[in-house]
């Protein structure tokens, strides 16, 4: 083996000499930290300032010197100054100051160095991901602003991290006698009580919304919580709905730039607009809504050549006409991505004086739109379209009952004059769109949306199912159609646009689906592509069976999710071949991306979209499907608690429902009753072991064989209901069923040591709250 030649030894030159002999002093270290990179220790001091051999046990001696003054703190690895930031920390928003800018402080602080410094938050051009909002946690460059700046410090946000834990973060505080507390928890699957010792109240009142921190009050004491923010007490102001904005982090107040950039705009007048306030167009919404953004209007096609035709005019409230790119309503917007809907509120996207005053389609008042003519055959096929901006005069503000009763022969003095000239024509139209719907055969999942009433007092007072008329199937099949224009009309002028996609099923849900409709005797076709007509047709075989609910509960568990984006994938649901959302830019902010789209292909004026959106609509699509995906969890959370507490007072009362989820430790059901959802844990099923049959659906019994299947009819009694967390916890009455011989391959339990099955039981006296994720 050849050998190598060492190196020679390098001789120390003057500088080094130097260096080395000389260690830094105290303020040289801590004027070091202030600025040295957030991972900073012995080492790093070491190098920064020449320290070498033997001299590095005198500068250790004077780093624990310095820990002992209290000058310096952490381990060896991290030294930090007390009470100061490092350069890259993470910082949690807290919220905004006067001008609208939002305020962060230290996700981590010891309360010996003083009150946590407020941190101004600054835009940042590294921060490529989902805007980030109130609650959340971000990664952050610090800068110290000095001691006679309005704040002490101003961070630019690298990244916003993930929210895995602000929810565990919150909670409801609940006042001891002895200047103690308990906080209830809000999140279902975290049910636990944190303790809160005297003097880390942080004078909270009784039964408000708290921000938490958990400390320890030794190092192996027992962990307790530290109360950091105070958030208003959600029954004082008959708002349940504070909890879940506080949760997920949704902003509620539009800052005062936002407000007075809104209440400075004026109304609009013709100019180059086509005049429509001759046209008797009509909005028909829900009966409580107090925004219109869509009216509606149709006639028969007075050209020969298209007989039995129709002209339908979709007209859209013009709010690109007043949100103007990179405005300061806009970056709200953006940042919001869609309104929000409570059953005791409603959170807008936009300011009232915009999304309900200027952009409502008030009736008899003059109001801008961005308006689409389709012409249609008598099948119901499209045969062109025309985008163009208008001021429209609404004929009339209908609901969807009054419009309905109208058609069924009951008129009222709004309806009775429109019958003939404006309903009937918009219910032929409707029918002859029916025919092209039944001939594209979009997904059929029938579903009941229930509605949750409350009192005066923001208490449930009923959970009512609203019938599924004609006047809404007519609306929603008008707007449809209006989408699909808006995205065949931006295709045609080659606009990047941003689509609602809805991709078919992944084939791993699909092998699920397969499996499980074996078990039932049904098979799932295997060549080629599904469409949604194949799902219709199991759907339909199975409707008059007692496995329908079941097969419904599993057709709609395979889809995917429906999002946004600027690849066109296509909607499988509608099956359609593209499609966008055009007719709701009042609270969605796609609708609004979609409107400049168009203003600026058609050269219809101001307010299009700008070549910086256009390099960044990947983003926004990511950004929006984040937020309407937020907004969905807040509102079924919220619906959580308020059933929860509606029915906290029935503890011991027996319900009819349906098994709606399934998983090793429990069943899920849902109350027949108010749609309330809530979990069985296994030990409240019966006195054998159930084990997870995934094929099937089913919870088995490992000594009976006896059966709960998802989709099953079964008497469940209320034993606990937490409403802060809205979790309701259930035993279950009904005795399980034999689910017959299974036909598709079928999982045996899980083997555990010993080779004997895995037992799924929860432990007595456990429960875990919450629904499956769909």
């Amino acid at each position: 083996m050849a050998k190598t030649k060492k190196a020679a030894p390098r001789k120390k030159t003057a500088t080094a000499k130097k260096s080395a002999a000389k260690l830094p002093s105290k303020q040289d270290i801590l004027n070091f930290l202030e600025t040295a990179p957030a991972k900073s220790g012995k080492r790093e001091i070491a190098r920064a300032f020449g320290v070498k051999g033997a001299d590095r046990i005198t500068l250790k001696a004077l780093l624990r010197d310095m820990a002992d003054e209290g000058l310096i703190a952490g381990s060896r690895r991290k030294l930090t100054r007390p009470g100061t930031l490092p350069p890259v920390t993470v910082v949690e928003i807290t919220g905004r100051d006067a001008d609208g800018e939002f305020l962060a402080r230290p996700a981590t602080w010891d309360d010996e160095h003083g009150p946590a410094p407020r941190i101004l938050m600054v835009e940042s051009k590294q921060d490529q991901g989902p805007a980030a909002g109130i609650g959340d946690r971000v990664l952050a460059r610090i800068t110290a602003l000095g001691p006679d700046a309005d704040y002490p410090y101003q961070a630019r946000t690298i990244k916003r991290l993930p929210r895995t834990t602000s929810r565990s973060l919150l909670g409801i505080f609940r006042a001891l006698k002895d200047g103690r507390g308990v906080i209830d928890p809000i999140d279902k699957k975290q049910l636990k009580e944190w303790t809160v010792p005297r003097g880390a109240t942080g004078e909270a009142e009784n039964g408000e919304l708290v921000r938490f921190e958990i400390a320890r009050s030794a190092r192996y004491g027992v962990p307790a919580a530290r109360i950091v923010e105070r958030l208003g007490n959600p029954e004082a102001q008959q708002s349940i709905s504070l909890i879940a904005l506080h949760a997920h982090g949704i902003p509620d107040v539009f800052p005062p730039a936002v407000v007075a950039e809104a209440d400075a705009a004026k109304e609009v007048t013709l100019g180059r607009r086509e005049d429509l306030r001759d046209i008797p167009l009509v909005t028909i919404d829900p009966a409580d809504a107090r925004d219109h953004d869509d009216a509606v209007w149709a006639e028969a096609d007075p050209d020969a050549k298209n007989r039995g035709g129709w002209v339908v005019i979709v007209a859209i409230a013009d709010v690109a006409h007043y949100v103007t790119p990179g405005g300061t309503l806009d970056k709200e917007a953006r940042k919001r991505g869609n309104s929000v809907y409570f059953p005791d509120r409603v959170v807008p996207m936009l300011p009232e004086r915009i999304s309900n005053d200027l952009c409502s389609l008030k009736e008899d008042v003059p109001r801008p739109c961005l308006a689409v003519r389709m012409i249609f055959d008598k099948g119901g096929r499209k045969l062109g379209h025309r985008f163009f901006r208008a001021l429209m005069r609404s004929a009339a503000s209908l609901s969807y009952e009054q419009a309905q009763a109208a058609i069924d022969g009951r008129t009222d003095e709004t309806t009775g004059p429109l019958l003939d000239t404006v309903l009937r024509p918009l219910w032929g139209a409707y029918a002859s769109l029916v025919l092209s719907r039944t001939e594209r055969g979009p997904l059929d999942l029938d579903l009941p949306e229930r509605k949750i009433l409350l009192d005066d007092k923001g208490r449930v007072r009923a959970v009512a199912t609203p019938p599924r008329l004609d006047a809404h199937r007519l609306i929603e099949e008008f707007m449809i159609q209006a989408n699909v224009a808006a995205a065949e009309a931006l295709e045609a002028k080659r606009s990047p646009l941003i689509y609602r996609v809805h991709d078919a099923p992944s084939k791993e849900k699909l092998v699920a689906l397969g499996e499980f409709l074996a078990t039932i005797g049904m098979n799932l076709p295997k060549a080629g592509t599904l469409k949604p007509a194949q799902f219709n047709r199991i759907l339909a075989e199975t409707r008059a069976t007692p496995t329908a609910e079941l097969v419904g509960e599993v057709v709609l568990r395979s889809q995917s999710q429906a999002e946004y984006s600027p690849q066109n994938l296509g909607h499988f649901g509608l099956n359609l071949r593209r499609y966008a959302h055009f007719t709701s830019p009042i609270r969605r902010y796609a609708d609004l991306i979609v409107h400049r789209a168009l203003i600026r292909a058609f050269d219809l004026g101001a307010g299009a979209l700008a070549d910086k959106e256009m390099e960044e609509l990947e983003e926004i699509a990511g950004a929006i499907s984040d937020t309407e995906r937020r907004a969905m969890a807040a509102e079924r959370d919220t619906a959580d608690r308020l059933i929860a507490a509606f029915l906290a007072d029935r503890i011991g009362a027996e319900f009819s429902a349906r098994v709606s989820g399934l998983v090793r430790t429990g069943l899920f059901v849902r109350l027949a009753e108010t749609g309330a959802d809530g979990f069985v844990p296994a030990s409240g099923i019966g006195h054998e072991y159930f084990y997870h049959d995934e094929v099937r659906r089913a919870l088995v019994g490992e000594d009976t064989g006896l059966a709960y299947q998802l989709g099953d009819q079964v008497e469940v009694r209320l034993v606990e209901a937490i409403p802060t967390a809205g979790a309701l916890r259930f035993d279950m009455l009904s005795e399980g069923r034999q689910i017959g011989t299974k036909q598709g391959r079928q999982r045996p339990p899980a083997k555990g040591r010993g080779g004997k099955p895995r037992r799924s039981n929860a432990p007595r006296g456990k429960s875990r709250g919450g629904r499956p994720r769909r």
